[in-house]
């Protein structure tokens, strides 16, 4: 088979990217066409596979102000052209499950979500200028619709995604969660003390640094924040001197600052999350907020509920939901305060057996049981040129 890989935008290495890279794992012959490509970005895997991109690539400087060009999302993906390809997989939480496939091709969507700026989080990303943009929004919502409806099959990365499926786009989808790589993380070892509460990732209104940092100006412990992104000057005009901001870190950076947190902060409702699932792999818990796709990656605990129990076999504490701000911090604040009352306790080989449950060998497992199930036609797919992972 001629496989196509289309991925919304390549700008950084993200959870998205990495999903990339371990479909190039399975279809190594496999051409990746995208919206936007910044070379040198993602990774070289990557990179020399980039077969097409649109008119938006052009565009001067575009890799700053990309995210503002939504109402050209549409005419820009209708210009990859996929003649001759008969298997067509979009990892799309945009704009890329809207490609045209040609007639008899196989479109599988691995949807990391629906688009969040159009359908339920639209006033997060707009707020006051949400009334002007409405009529473009609506636009958008009904092409967003009508892509969806020419996808074969659905493959969502959480349960919470699928439902999300269901609700926006009436359609069914079955869950293969996301692959984990953990080569690159370095673990802590057992009674091997953190020294600052973390928060990584993009710098973006759906995560809700900003809560996190509001619990952390009164706390008053340290806390490390690595990430770039719109909200990032906003978001340091309001830390305190107990926070420190590192921007965009590499791999090893990354692994460094994971390996040596106390435990991981993540306040906002995510449709997976695979940062958490790295710092358990590094060994570290997490404190993060029960809702969305966490609730099913991480074993926490409920200081509201099941105070009393011992946290030697859990990978972190959950953060309490609540729907006024002030309520919300402090339910991050009280979690904190309880994480940091029993921290010794929590082992570093629960969080690493946590992190296993969502790792590569996993991954390419049910996708490949997924294969034979739509019945694709025969071909070898082998991981790293070598071990066989079963027949598509």
């Amino acid at each position: 088979m001629k496989v196509a890989l289309v991925h919304d935008w390549l700008t950084g290495l993200r959870g998205g990217e990495k999903c990339l890279l371990a479909f190039l794992k399975i279809y190594p012959q496999a051409d990746i066409f995208t919206l936007l490509h910044v070379p040198g970005s993602t990774a070289h895997e990557i990179d020399r596979k980039v077969k097409q991109v649109s008119f938006l690539n052009r565009l001067p400087l575009v890799r700053k102000y990309y995210r503002f060009l939504l109402p050209l999302y549409p005419a820009a993906v209708r210009t990859l052209n996929l003649q001759g390809y008969d298997l067509v997989i979009s990892l799309s939480h945009a704009a890329a499950k809207n490609v045209r496939v040609p007639e008899g091709c196989v479109h599988i969507c691995y949807c990391f979500t629906p688009m969040r700026y159009i359908w339920d989080q639209a006033s997060a990303y707009f707020g006051r200028l949400l009334p002007f943009v409405w009529p473009i929004i609506s636009r958008l919502r009904r092409w967003d619709l009508k892509g969806s409806a020419r996808v074969d099959h659905f493959i969502a990365i959480s349960s919470f995604v699928a439902a999300r499926i269901r609700r926006f786009y009436k359609r069914k989808a079955c869950v293969i969660f996301p692959p984990m790589e953990s080569g690159w993380i370095k673990s802590r070892g057992e009674g091997e003390t953190g020294e600052a509460f973390l928060c990584a990732g993009a710098l973006v209104p759906y995560k809700k640094i900003d809560h996190a940092i509001e619990a952390f100006n009164r706390n008053g412990q340290q806390l490390w924040i690595v990430g770039s992104g719109p909200e990032e000057a906003r978001l340091r005009r309001a830390a305190r001197e107990n926070i420190t901001f590192f921007g965009f870190l590499d791999q090893a950076q990354l692994a460094d600052r994971l390996r040596r947190c106390r435990a991981l902060i993540f306040p906002g409702t995510e449709d997976y999350g695979l940062v958490p699932v790295e710092c358990m792999a590094a060994g570290r818990p997490v404190i993060g907020l029960f809702d969305g796709g966490l609730k099913e990656t991480v074993n926490g605990l409920k200081p509201w509920i099941n105070s009393s129990l011992a946290p030697d076999n859990f990978s972190g504490v959950f953060i309490r939901r609540r729907s006024e701000r002030s309520a919300q911090v402090e339910s991050i604040i009280k979690s904190v305060e309880y994480f940091m009352r029993c921290e010794d306790n929590f082992s570093a080989q629960a969080c690493r057996d946590q992190a296993g449950k969502f790792s590569e060998e996993r991954f390419f497992a049910a996708w490949s049981d997924f294969e034979r199930r739509i019945g694709l036609p025969g071909q070898e797919a082998f991981v790293n040129g070598s071990a066989s992972i079963g027949a598509l």
